[in-house]
C-alpha cells in the first residue's frame, strides 16, 4: 500500500511539474511568465477541486464507489476509498450472517428468551416464549412485559431487580405448566429473560417426594415392632450375646430416626407455608441452651448471648426443630471441654441466631454440601456419633419457608459457625414494648 501511494504521489507531482513547464515556456514565448505561472497554478487548483467535488458526488449517489481508471494521487485516493467500502460490506455481510444464525439458534431453543430494555418493553422474543409466555409476534414487539405476563407474582418479582430465579411459577399459557425464570442483564439498557419449562422435573420431583413419604411411612410399623421385641430381650439371660443386643439396639433406634427425618422433610416440602405466630426468642434461646447442656453431659461450656431485642414472626415448632437441630450438631462434633455458643443479634435491618463451636472445623470443599440429604464429610464419624445425615436439610427447609438462609463458615483447628439469617419484615418488637406502644 504505501509503494501504491509513493506511486500515485509521484505521478502527481511530475504532473503538476509539467504543467508548470508548459506555462513557464508558454511565458517565455509571450513574455508573460508570471501571468502563465498563475494560470497555471489556478488550472492545477480547479482540476484538485473538480475531483473532489466528483469524488463527493461518488460517495453520495453511487452505493459502490467505481474503480478509477487513472493513477494519480486523486485515483488512488478513489481506489482506497473503494477496497475501504468492499472491506466494511465484507465485514457487514459476515455480521449479518453471524446476527442470523444466533437469531435461529436462540429462536430453535427449548426456553423462552426475551429481551427486554430499561423500562421492560419487549425488543425480541423467540418461538419458545409464545408456547411458554403467550406472546404474539408481532404486535406484542414494544409492549411492557408485565402488561402481557399477567401474574403478580411475576411483576413484583421483575419489579425488584432479580438476583434470584424465579421458582415455580404457572405458564400464562397452559396452568399445567410451570416454568422457572431468570433475568440476566447483559447491557446498561437491556436483560434478558429466560423462562425454562420444569413441569416435567417437578413431576418427577413429588413423585420421588411421594415414594420418600410412602416407604418412610411404611417403615415406621415395622421398626417399632423390631424396636420393640429387642427392648423385650433381657441380656442378662443371654450374657454371650449382650454386644450384639446392645448394636441391635443402636441400629434401630437410629433407623428410626432417619425414618422420623425423611418423614419431617417430605412434610416440609409439601407445605407452602407455616403458621404464623410470635417466637420468643429469649425463652427459645434459653430453652435451646439446656437441651444443649442435657445433650453434653457436663463435657462442654454452654454460653448465650442475646445481642437483640427482637422477635420473630413465623412457627415455633419448626424454628426451634431447626435451631435444635444445629445444637446437637456442635455438642455432638465438639470434642469434650469445648466451648458452645448462642447467639441472637437484631436490627431493623433484619437478625441471626448463630450456633458458634470451638470443634475440629469443617473443610472449605464441603461447605457448599452440606445441606444435601446424607451427605457426609466423615461416614465414619457421623456413624459414631448417631448423625442421619439429615439435619442440615431439615435446617435449610425450614428456613425457606421463613423466607431465611443457612450461613455456614468454618475454619480447621478452630470451629464453625451457624447461622440462621432472617429479613427485617420477620422481626417483632418484644411483647412488653409493643403493648406499651
Amino acid at each position: 500500500m504505501p509503494s501504491r501511494l509513493g506511486r500515485a504521489w509521484r505521478s502527481s507531482l511530475w504532473r503538476v511539474a509539467a504543467v508548470l513547464l508548459v506555462a513557464l515556456a508558454i511565458g517565455g514565448w509571450l513574455h508573460a511568465i508570471p501571468q502563465a505561472l498563475l494560470v497555471a497554478l489556478a488550472a492545477c487548483f480547479a482540476y484538485g477541486v473538480f475531483r473532489l467535488a466528483r469524488l463527493c458526488r461518488i460517495l453520495t449517489d453511487v452505493r459502490h464507489v467505481p474503480a478509477a481508471e487513472g493513477s494519480g494521487l486523486w485515483d488512488e485516493v478513489q481506489n482506497l476509498l473503494r477496497r475501504r467500502q468492499r472491506d466494511a460490506f465484507e465485514e457487514k455481510r459476515r455480521l449479518v450472517h453471524l446476527l442470523r444464525e444466533f437469531r435461529n439458534a436462540a429462536a430453535a431453543l427449548p426456553d423462552a428468551v426475551v429481551v427486554l430494555d430499561r423500562e421492560r418493553r419487549i425488543l425480541w422474543f423467540n418461538t419458545a416464549a409464545g408456547s411458554l409466555l403467550g406472546l404474539k409476534y408481532p404486535q406484542d414487539i414494544g409492549g411492557p412485559l408485565t402488561n402481557l405476563v399477567r401474574a403478580p407474582r411475576f411483576a413484583e418479582w421483575l419489579r425488584s431487580e432479580p438476583a434470584e430465579p424465579l421458582l415455580d411459577l404457572a405458564a400464562p399459557s397452559d396452568e399445567n405448566l410451570r416454568l422457572n425464570l431468570r433475568l440476566i442483564r447483559y447491557a446498561d439498557e437491556q436483560s434478558l429473560l429466560i423462562a425454562r419449562d420444569v413441569s416435567q422435573l417437578m413431576r418427577l420431583e413429588q413423585v420421588r417426594r411421594d415414594f420418600v413419604a410412602n416407604v418412610s411411612h411404611e417403615l415406621r410399623t415395622p421398626l417399632t415392632v423390631v424396636h420393640g421385641y429387642l427392648d423385650m430381650i433381657e441380656p442378662e439371660s443371654m450374657p454371650e450375646y449382650e454386644p450384639i443386643l446392645h448394636e441391635l439396639r443402636n441400629q434401630s433406634r437410629r433407623m428410626t430416626q432417619i425414618v422420623e427425618d425423611l418423614l419431617t422433610l417430605s412434610r416440609l416440602e409439601a407445605q407452602s407455608d407455616l403458621p404464623q405466630e410470635r417466637v420468643s426468642l429469649r425463652s427459645l434461646l434459653e430453652a435451646l441452651r439446656r437441651e444443649a447442656v442435657a445433650l453434653s453431659q457436663g463435657e462442654h461450656t454452654v454460653t448465650t448471648e442475646l445481642r437483640g431485642r427482637h422477635d420473630l414472626l413465623g412457627s415455633t415448632k419448626e424454628l426451634h426443630s431447626a435451631f435444635s437441630n444445629l445444637v446437637s450438631n456442635a455438642v455432638r462434633y465438639t470434642p469434650a471441654g469445648g466451648r458452645i455458643t448462642l447467639r441472637w443479634e437484631s436490627s431493623e435491618r433484619g437478625a441471626r441466631l448463630s450456633v458458634i463451636d470451638t470443634g475440629p472445623g469443617i473443610s472449605p470443599q464441603h461447605l457448599p454440601r452440606l445441606t444435601e440429604r446424607f451427605y457426609r464429610i466423615s461416614t465414619s464419624r457421623s456413624r459414631d456419633t448417631g448423625g442421619t445425615g439429615l439435619g442440615l436439610s431439615i435446617v435449610k427447609h425450614v428456613l425457606q419457608l421463613h423466607q431465611a438462609r443457612l450461613e455456614i463458615s468454618s475454619e480447621l483447628g478452630v470451629g464453625s459457625t451457624f447461622s440462621c439469617v432472617f429479613g427485617g419484615e420477620r422481626l417483632l418488637e418484644p411483647l412488653a414494648l409493643a403493648e406499651t406502644t
